[in-house]
């Protein structure tokens, strides 16, 4: 974020990346946890740590990797507490991930399958492919997200969607 010591501007720039992230945190929260109610909280507790973060006067380098990182801390201090979740009962109770109108049938009829093929995925590899295709981050912000290598990521990437074309393969033949 832009000169740290002024408030106007840590203020202006926290504002735009609310703005411009505060849906995809929703949205992954939600994905993450299947509960509208812990969704909000989430990224509410996520935008309130990075404002804490940026009020300190802390260097923030990429924003929306920051988001991602607080809001997967915060879900994974979540599990800690309760047992994980279907990415299936997700799709069971509507969630859309789209917004493409002129394609919402075939996207969901796609996306259902997807879904149900993304559930079956190693969760290291599950979200590293969700943050790549469904929230379009970066590799280089995803490795930021995780502590982990960028090569790390794509190699993750890589193999998830390796196992995605396998499932799929054996779910047509099948």
């Amino acid at each position: 974020m832009e000169n740290a010591s002024n408030p106007d501007n840590i203020k202006r720039a926290f504002l735009e990346s609310y703005d411009l992230y505060s849906d995809a945190i929703f949205r992954y929260a939600y994905m993450k946890t299947s509960d509208r109610n812990k969704a909000i909280d989430i990224a509410q507790d996520t935008f309130a740590r990075a404002w804490e973060y940026a009020a300190k006067g802390e260097p923030i380098v990429n924003m929306r990797a920051l988001l991602y990182r607080i809001a997967h801390n915060l879900i994974v201090d979540g599990y800690r507490k309760k047992s994980a979740v279907s990415l299936d009962h997700l799709m069971e109770e509507g969630f859309d991930y789209g917004t493409n109108n002129t394609e919402r049938m075939m996207d969901q009829l796609d996306g259902h399958e997807t879904m149900k093929l993304l559930d079956k995925l190693d969760q290291k590899y599950r979200d590293v492919v969700i943050w790549r295709y469904i929230d379009e981050l970066s590799v280089k912000e995803i490795a930021q997200i995780t502590g982990e290598t960028e090569n790390t990521v794509s190699v993750r990437i890589h193999r998830g969607l390796e196992k995605i074309r396998e499932l799929a393969k054996l779910q047509n033949n099948g």
